[in-house]
């Protein structure tokens, strides 16, 4: 085990790994801990309770950030604990993990025997808006913004600590992976984060530790003020053809990323107009939660 965890915060934590340049959270409160993300494996999740361990030996929350398998497929190893999560992060794993297991396979097939033998586990615990854990005395604020990496972000607030874990809708050391995402809404999502949320650390789901100038600069290079709206619907257009070529072909999962992009929603600058080549219905909306963490043997056996 060589990735070292970094204090961020008080008592809250990012271990950013070699494998996906993939950062997981760590927030630790009194007898209680949150974790954010479980890596790709059961390999890879047990490497990480490992690093846990060394920082605390209290039971743990899970928060999955995304629905993509480098940050929830090691989710069996935390059980029996709750795992919070997007409601539609649960539905895509549910309806779509083997495929994207299948997919994986096919572009890395070297990780064939981890994948194949792990158990994907959706969330138990779901929100559709805003969500509160009481993470050991701490509140930490679970939050969804809008379409942007995938459908299903989740954004983990530490007030206390100064700190945001943004997931995967900041990425840095590498362009956004926009696989399956939604081009035109992420900035907008962004931006409704960076206005709800005043902490000066931000945490990306890959890459180095950033901070609001980074964010910023992300969001305004693609939002309306920014290059994507000057250019508007046309350049919009052309934007999405080099970010797509038609000769691109299948990502590392497998995934065609401009058909992904496409389905996925995207839309001209302005327009609601959407490029959809399927539908697939929203769930309703869920009441706001406010839960106590840990009321049940939550990552008692760790």
């Amino acid at each position: 085990m060589s990735e070292q965890w970094q204090e961020v915060g008080d008592r809250a934590y990012v271990r950013r790994h070699r494998s996906y340049d993939m950062n997981v959270g760590l927030v630790v409160g009194d007898g209680h801990c949150l974790v954010l993300d479980t890596r790709t494996s059961y390999r890879e999740a047990a490497d990480l309770i490992d690093a846990i361990r060394r920082i605390t030996p209290a039971p743990w929350t899970v928060v999955n950030s995304h629905s993509h398998f480098d940050h929830c497929f090691g989710n069996a190893l935390f059980r029996p604990a709750e795992i919070w999560g997007h409601v539609r992060c649960a539905e895509e794993l549910e309806l779509y993990g083997d495929q994207q297991r299948a997919g994986v396979i096919k572009g890395s097939p070297e990780l064939r025997d981890e994948l194949e033998e792990l158990t994907i586990v959706p969330p138990d615990q779901t929100f559709s808006t805003a969500a509160g854990l009481d993470i050991g005395g701490r509140m930490v604020h679970l939050r969804h913004f809008g379409l942007g990496h995938s459908s299903n972000d989740v954004v983990v607030q530490v007030p206390d600590a100064g700190v945001v874990f943004a997931g995967d809708l900041v990425e840095e050391g590498a362009p956004p992976a926009f696989s399956d995402s939604y081009p035109l809404d992420w900035p907008v999502t962004l931006g409704k984060m960076l206005e709800e949320m005043p902490e000066p650390v931000i945490v990306p789901g890959h890459g180095a530790v950033v901070d609001r100038a980074y964010a910023l600069a992300q969001r305004v290079g693609a939002g309306p003020g920014g290059r994507a709206g000057r250019e508007g619907p046309r350049g919009g257009a052309a934007r999405f053809d080099q970010a797509f070529p038609l000769s691109g072909g299948r990502d590392q999962a497998g995934n065609r990323p401009r058909l992904h992009a496409a389905r996925r929603g995207l839309r001209e600058p302005g327009s609601t107009r959407r490029c959809r080549l399927h539908h697939r219905p929203a769930a309703p909306p869920h009441a706001r939660d406010r839960v106590r963490a840990g009321s049940s043997p939550a990552g008692s056996s760790r």
